[in-house]
């Protein structure tokens, strides 16, 4: 009887919710607590479950559950709520992933650090996926396998307890008491983890951690599928896609806006991505450096995710250090990236570099010239051998349209690998698929980072395929137009309020393709001490914000993100981009992300408004 209340009431939510639980990759964060993510959302919607209320009106009104869709988001919520009272246990409990390995591997990291035995059980076959091997000599995870007939048959274990089912039904678990996590494997749509026992619980932050990270939560357009099937039970037509056409294009498209003839990779994001980018380097090292150590160097104040990441794979293999890479303000990035290979150089290790060029969030370009014959410098060990030579990871996500890899650009003769976030200008804030390709002499490189998107199981899902081979055939076209509209604004900005300082690409760098629809804006500030001066920027970053959401609410988000289609995104970094990174590497300054698509005039009204009441 409880079962068919649920689904009824949930029959009904799917026929009225908001087109964005759907269609949309980042929310609003005025109405968003990050420490009450997923929790915020789930409570209010309890409240519309127990008064029966499915009106669509009701739904729109549910706060924020995540900030970014690829850490979860209204539908993924849905189903692990779902599937929480239908097996009569907590919806933290319940978490739901794109890939079919990671919330594996998420386990397996926590007890690695806890030095825990821990065994995988399986009734029928292990996945495709799954390779004991690599997860062992790789990762460093250790593990037992163990085959039986059916659940019946698992024994208890002093040790976590992880039982793996492939099935169609994936909402329907076997929770018995010698289960520690059940994980339902669906071919198509994802895996759903249910974390069994209070005794198991605090792994939950640690799997979530895991899912932020290294991998995406179940794509919207699959949970709804998942839910879908748990009110009908109608069966999943596999073929309705034109996958192979579709990943083609993007192929090609991917080699096409790069200038490259080499093989590109397509994740289900660009965290997912930049994972398979380092294990696989990772992986490389291991074999061809054997005990030489591995250096990964990241800017201190880059995209949070990017830092976070980076840290956690040091964390869990030996040999991997991470060090800082200062790139802007009144650090060049030429000027530190010389003097940390030089660093790396002297104590014969490996240096991996990851940066982003134009820099976040304060839009900078180095000197390419200068950036390539620092990277391209033959450097010597302390015993006076020859340096093993840099691989340069760039994020191009700002400007994906930059020629730097193909035969005579300025990247070409240095061993490069290129990504971006697909929900950014490749797909126009319609899913979250990254992607990444390299020059010609990183093939070999590129294997194995194929190896390990596979093994993780976060290749770009059918839909994410569809939607970017959709997409990219504008993405240059869609750069030039937000690029004038961001142009035309900071010419504004700065004949406005000439004394707030702006981040924005030279004219000159925009002739040579540098052309992003970002720019921070540092607000002119007042007060008596260094702390009266800095919390008066904060308040007024937050004062220009709302009355552009508030004034312009149909374009105008608090939001994070950048390549959308349409309207003006608008956020502070310190809070949201940056959110793992060190308080003291923080940028309390606004970030402005404009489209091509969006009333200009009336964002320029809003503004000196604001200037007016300064």
């Amino acid at each position: 009887m409880k079962n068919n209340i649920i689904l009824n009431y949930l029959n009904k939510v799917l026929e009225n919710m908001p087109k964005a639980w759907l269609n949309l990759t980042t929310h609003r964060l005025d109405i968003y607590d990050e420490k009450l993510a997923k929790s915020q959302f789930l409570e209010q919607f309890e409240v519309l479950f127990n008064e029966k209320n499915s009106e669509a009106s009701a739904l729109n009104e549910l706060p924020t559950a995540y900030d970014y869709i690829r850490l979860g988001h209204p539908l993924s919520c849905l189903v692990e709520w779902t599937i929480a009272h239908l097996n009569n246990t907590n919806p933290n409990n319940a978490i739901s992933f794109s890939s079919k390995t990671v919330p594996i591997l998420a386990i397996l990291r926590k007890n690695l650090f806890a030095n825990k035995n821990t065994r995988i059980i399986y009734t029928c076959e292990l996945p495709d996926f799954f390779d004991a091997e690599i997860l062992r000599r790789i990762y460093g995870y250790k593990f037992d396998l163990l085959k039986v007939e059916n659940t019946s048959a698992i024994s208890k274990f002093n040790g976590s307890t992880i039982f793996i089912s492939q099935k169609d039904d994936i909402c329907n678990f076997d929770l018995r008491s010698t289960i520690d996590f059940s994980i339902n494997i669906h071919a198509l749509l994802g895996s759903i983890l249910v974390v069994n026992g209070e005794h198991n619980e605090s792994y939950i932050s640690e799997i979530q951690h895991v899912r932020r990270r290294e991998t995406i939560a179940m794509t919207p357009a699959n949970s709804l599928i998942a839910l879908q099937f748990l009110i009908s039970q109608f069966s999943i037509d596999t073929n309705k896609s034109n996958i192979k056409t579709n990943k083609t294009l993007v192929l090609d498209s991917i080699k096409a806006i790069t200038g490259t003839k080499t093989k590109a990779l397509v994740g289900s994001s660009g965290l997912s991505i930049q994972y398979a980018i380092l294990m696989g380097l990772i992986h490389d090292a291991l074999e061809n450096h054997k005990g030489k150590a591995i250096k990964i160097v990241v800017p201190p104040n880059c995209y949070g995710g990017t830092n976070d990441q980076a840290r956690r794979v040091a964390a869990c293999i030996d040999n991997v250090e991470v060090l800082d890479l200062p790139v802007d303000g009144e650090h060049d990035m030429v000027d530190s990236i010389d003097l940390v290979l030089n660093k790396i150089a002297n104590e014969d290790a490996i240096p991996y570099i990851i940066a982003e060029i134009p820099t976040n969030p304060r839009v900078e370009v180095p000197d390419l010239i200068k950036l390539r014959d620092v990277l391209s410098e033959v450097r010597k060990t302390a015993t006076g051998n020859i340096a093993i030579d840099p691989i340069f990871i760039l994020d191009q996500t700002f400007c994906p349209n930059v020629h730097f890899l193909g035969e005579s650009e300025i990247l070409s003769t240095i061993r490069t690998i290129s990504f971006a976030s697909g929900s950014k200008f490749p797909s126009g804030g319609k899913c979250t698929a990254g992607y990444c390709i390299g020059n010609t002499k990183t093939n070999a490189l590129m294997e194995k980072i194929e190896l390990h998107l596979r093994l993780c199981d976060n290749e770009a899902t059918t839909v994410q395929y569809e939607i970017l081979a959709k997409q990219m055939p504008s993405m240059n076209q869609r750069i030039h137009a937000a690029y004038a509209n961001t142009r035309e604004f900071v010419n504004f900005i700065n004949n406005t309020l000439p004394d707030a300082k702006i981040n924005f690409v030279s004219e000159a760098l925009a002739k040579e393709g540098f052309m992003p629809s970002v720019f921070s804006l540092d607000l002119p500030t007042k007060g008596n001490t260094d702390e009266e001066r800095e919390a008066y920027k904060r308040e007024l970053n937050l004062k220009l914000i709302n009355l552009m959401i508030t004034k312009i609410p149909n374009e105008s988000k608090y939001c994070v993100s950048y390549g959308q289609l349409n309207g003006c995104y608008w956020t502070v970094p310190a809070t949201s981009t940056q959110g793992t990174t060190k308080e003291g590497d923080k940028d309390y300054i606004a970030r402005v992300a404009l489209s091509p698509n969006m009333d200009l005039e009336l964002h320029k009204k809003v503004f000196l408004d604001f200037v007016k009441n300064i």
